[in-house]
């Protein structure tokens, strides 16, 4: 079957082995300055160690909580130079929006990197599976495979789970939300201020805004907020492999089942609170951690990254910072949306797994193979996003929309919160702090480097 219009089936077998290992090059940044006698043996110690895993997936199939790295052949699309998608990207989408990967666990994958083929794969649920148990090798209730939330599960589950919070998350719900959200932003600046010049934005704004705002809904204890903020960056650090994101996985949710234990005794204010009110025992402790795990993870990480970036993108213009300044709130709405499709600090959307053979744009897809869309790469094509995607440009607004969110039943059901935090932050950082000024050279920001949230360890800034 088709899924897109079709482009010349040959265009859609070409293989990304080569082009993959010219993009590798920026994750070897810490081992520069190593001897060249120990870079070898590490290389050697990895290929080693491949061969092993590849071996036991001969031998017993798939289970991606064994894999302690990331495979070389599948690090394009959480690659950057600064907040730009490397351009081995690019030239790849102007190739074939859809290319075959290579990967070293007997997976076979698909990247894509056009909009629309973006849309078709994010949209079609039909074709496609979030469903990840099966690349597990323990798939019981509370097992590693059992990840839990909304991005990792199919309908009917999805569909149940969703309409437990989607109301919390509506415009109107969250109209209400607006002056706690304006007042943790306060608190956080004055705090900022505090501190005195320079100081890091991130710890002292970015991180600590949106994870006051989430907890505050949810009605989580202050007291768990640094592990939350550890984690949810270690979960999608991907430098350690699916062993090491999966252990902050683990971790995170046995403290919000703890705390789901806790309150279905004595259930708090909060959104858990009411799920367990109104649902009681027809929601079990595992699907309601589950369900917080993915929620606390969508609404902090993604909006922390998106508050720092989207801060260093506007210090380079005076005219960017002015109009977020003095601006009408359209044109505010304007540079927030232009941001996030600028940075689209989630790189790569949650994995599909086509449901039967199919095709897209020309490419065979065949049953069970892994659909990865790199969002980054999607709202940077010219066919959707027009004339130089890469430009930071407010009030850009093609048809359709970005896909910073995510599209179709699998999108960010945190959307609008996300929106008004950057909508309420950023204005009242440029107001509150005239002379806001990167501390540092944009080029001395320690970036992550391999992380499927995209963001800088600190952003220094004086004031």
């Amino acid at each position: 079957m088709s899924t897109t219009d079709s482009a010349p089936r040959s265009s859609g077998r070409r293989r990304v082995r080569r082009t993959v290992a010219l993009t590798t090059r920026p994750a070897k940044r810490r081992t520069s300055g190593w001897p060249r006698r120990q870079r070898s043996a590490r290389a050697v110690a990895r290929a080693w160690l491949g061969r092993m895993v590849e071996g036991r997936i001969r031998r017993k199939g798939i289970d991606l909580s064994e894999l302690a790295f990331f495979p070389e052949s599948a690090r394009l699309p959480l690659l950057r130079h600064g907040v730009d998608p490397v351009p081995e990207l690019a030239a790849l989408r102007a190739r074939c929006p859809v290319e075959r990967l290579d990967l070293p666990m007997g997976l076979t994958a698909h990247l894509v990197t056009g909009y629309e083929q973006a849309r078709t794969v994010l949209s079609d649920r039909d074709s496609y599976s979030n469903d990840i148990r099966h690349l597990f090798g323990d798939a019981g209730p509370g097992s590693t495979a059992d990840v839990g939330g909304l991005g990792f599960t199919d309908a009917p589950l999805h569909t149940r789970l969703r309409k437990l919070v989607a109301p919390e998350f509506t415009r109107r719900r969250l109209d209400r939300l607006e002056p706690t959200v304006e007042a943790i932003v306060t608190r956080r600046l004055d705090e900022l201020a505090a501190a005195g010049s320079p100081a890091d934005l991130a710890e002292h704004v970015s991180w600590r805004v949106p994870m006051d705002v989430i907890c505050g809904l949810l009605g989580l204890d202050d007291a768990d907020h640094e592990a939350f903020v550890r984690l949810g960056t270690q979960r999608f650090d991907a430098t350690g492999g699916a062993a090491a994101a999966l252990g902050a996985v683990s971790e995170q949710k046995r403290i919000l089942l703890d705390v789901v234990a806790r309150q279905r005794t004595a259930p708090g204010d909060g959104l858990i609170g009411r799920i367990l009110q109104a649902e009681g025992d027809g929601i079990s402790d595992d699907d309601l951690a589950g369900l917080v795990d993915g929620i606390v993870t969508g609404g902090y990480e993604t909006t922390a990254s998106s508050l720092s970036l989207g801060t260093m993108v506007l210090l380079r213009d005076p005219g960017h910072a002015a109009l977020l300044r003095n601006g009408s709130p359209a044109d505010v709405d304007g540079v927030v949306e232009e941001l996030l499709r600028y940075l689209s600090v989630v790189q790569v959307a949650f994995p599909r797994f086509a449901k039967q053979d199919l095709e897209l744009s020309g490419c065979p897809v065949r049953q069970g193979d892994l659909v990865a869309v790199s969002l980054s790469g999607a709202d940077r094509d010219p066919a959707w996003a027009g004339p130089e995607p890469d430009r930071f440009q407010p009030g850009r607004s093609p048809a359709g929309g970005h896909l910073a969110f995510g599209h179709g039943v699998h999108r960010c059901v945190g959307a609008e919160l996300a929106r008004m935090e950057l909508r309420i932050a950023l204005p009242a950082l440029f107001r509150r702090f005239p002379d806001l000024a990167l501390a540092v050279p944009e080029e001395q920001l320690r970036w992550r480097g391999l992380s499927f949230v995209h963001g800088v360890e600190e952003l220094p800034v004086s004031f």
